[in-house]
């Protein structure tokens, strides 16, 4: 009997972390499509909507790919002082609040930026970032790391011994290797960033618009936001939804194999290295620095101006954040000692959803009952919590799995329960990746500027939706000051949180 009621009590929060996450991809989708007008089609406005969203995140990806194949190849190549620093930098864009960098490239690309100051100079006519090429700029910034973090994995895979066995047969390594590992990897890494645009929000809410530059999300904010017209929203949620879940489920089908085999995990030494690989280093140095140091410049003076509202705001970020972060992790523990089908259901639903597609569900099913606005921080909970379950979920499962490998035979020797276990074998050796993922996730939800967007009033904002509204106003100064607290108060948290995980697990 007392083995059904630990595992009863093992398998209650896993369900309710998966009934949860259901609710809110799947629920919130039934609810989107019930009240989508049967008969109604899509405007023409809306087929540019969805033409656009398609090709600007294929053009980011593409882009983002072909650019990461000679910075992660000089990166293979190239063993230098700083290099740790430099792949640590190419992680850095992935917990950036995405408003915060969009002002740092304003400031670099921008009317009045570095860019068009030096064509101006030169008697160049100055360029616009506003549209599509600035869409696209933005998310190859965000998604360029990410790519050559990727290929690079593909790289450090091929084993010292086939570079060997290449010299010594003359072969030319880049078409009997590196090709070949190529043809393996940039097709996942393309999908992947083509995925991740398809839901980009903030960065075409802030630098898109217009007939010709609206994302299907972007289209899905104005029609409820300005238009109040729930049933063009519901018909475009479901389209967002179809070109997701079409899009992650043939990454997920696309997984690399090593097809090189495995070698004696030797350094490789290449001697076949270009003065090109610096080149390439600089400049993916200087287009992902350059923009944050232009915000530092302009924003550090306009800390002290900052007015109260603006605390106010970065006080209900951390909140929001706070609460997203303890639903999170309390969720993917949750499921992972559970394991299974649901962790592989839960990690990968959230993926083929969109934040705005759940925020509109949300609203069209408390809309009859409650007024939106008034649940509009609990909503932004829900939903950042769900979204940055499959990233938890990817650190917590696996290691979860490994310590049950390795210590659960001695746990069952000691005759140690469930509760005993979780408490003195499991928590302590997951100091590292909980921590890790507790950080992941403060620093995505802080910097959040999603469905914050649908329903927040100038009352509830948080700390990235005050600033979008001080640079929809000109007040440039005012968020440049705003986006050094979001970046000080992004990257801190996420420092305080993985600082916690140093250590062993007898530590503490």
């Amino acid at each position: 009997m007392a083995r059904r009621a630990v595992a009863i009590i093992r398998s209650l929060p896993a369900w309710l972390t998966a009934t949860l996450v259901l609710a809110l991809t799947l629920g919130t989708l039934l609810a989107v499509a019930l009240r989508a007008e049967v008969g109604r089609g899509l405007s023409a406005g809306d087929w540019s909507a969805i033409r656009f969203t398609v090709l600007q995140a294929a053009a980011s990806a593409i882009a983002s790919v072909i650019l990461a194949i000679p910075v992660a190849r000089a990166l293979a190549r190239r063993q230098f002082r700083g290099r740790g620093a430099l792949v640590m930098l190419l992680g850095a864009p992935f917990i950036l609040p995405v408003i915060v960098a969009v002002l740092g490239l304003l400031a670099v690309f921008g009317r009045g930026g570095l860019l068009n100051a030096g064509l101006l100079a030169l008697g160049v006519a100055p360029i616009s970032i506003y549209g599509a090429g600035g869409v696209v700029l933005a998310h190859v910034f965000f998604n360029l790391p990410l790519a050559v973090r990727l290929i690079l994995q593909g790289w450090l895979s091929i084993p010292a011994e086939r570079f060997r066995l290449a010299a010594q047969l003359n072969a030319p390594i880049w078409r009997v290797l590196e090709l070949p590992m190529l043809a393996r990897h940039a097709p996942g890494a393309l999908l992947v960033i083509f995925l991740i645009c398809l839901t980009s929000f903030a960065v075409a809410l802030t630098l898109g618009g217009g007939p010709r530059a609206t994302t299907v999300e972007l289209a899905i904010w104005q029609a409820i936001r300005f238009d109040f017209d729930l049933g063009r929203a519901a018909l475009l949620a479901c389209v967002q939804f179809a070109l997701c879940a079409m899009a992650a489920l043939v990454a997920w089908r696309i997984t690399p194999l090593n097809g090189f085999g495995s070698g004696l995990d030797r350094t490789v030494a290449r001697w076949d290295q270009s003065r090109w690989d610096w080149v390439w280093l600089l400049l993916v140095t200087l287009f992902l620095v350059l923009p944050l140091a232009m915000i530092l410049w302009r924003g550090v003076p306009s800390l002290p101006d900052l007015g109260p509202d603006i605390y106010r705001a970065a006080g209900r970020s951390v909140l929001v954040a706070l609460a997203a972060t303890t639903l999170t992790l309390a969720g993917a523990l949750a499921l992972s000692l559970r394991g299974g089908v649901l962790v592989a259901l839960v990690g990968s639903l959230p993926l083929a959803a969109s934040a705005l597609v759940m925020g509109t569900g949300l609203f069209l099913v408390v809309f009859p009952f409650v007024n939106p606005v008034t649940v509009a921080l609990p909503v932004t909970v829900g939903v950042n919590a769900v979204m940055a379950m499959p990233f938890a979920l990817r650190l917590l499962s696996p290691a979860v799995a490994d310590i049950r490998s390795d210590y659960g035979p001695l746990a069952a020797n000691l005759a140690l329960g469930s509760w005993a276990t979780l408490r003195l074998v499991i928590l302590p050796r997951l100091r590292k990746p909980l921590s890790f993922a507790a950080g992941l996730t403060m620093a995505l939800s802080i910097g959040d500027l999603g469905v914050v967007a649908l329903f927040a009033t100038p009352a509830q904002e948080t700390l990235p939706l005050a600033m979008y509204r001080l640079m929809g106003a000109y007040r440039m100064d005012a968020a440049a000051g705003a986006a050094v607290l979001l970046l000080f108060m992004a990257l801190g948290a996420f420092w305080i949180c993985d600082s916690r995980g140093q250590g062993d697990a007898d530590a503490g």
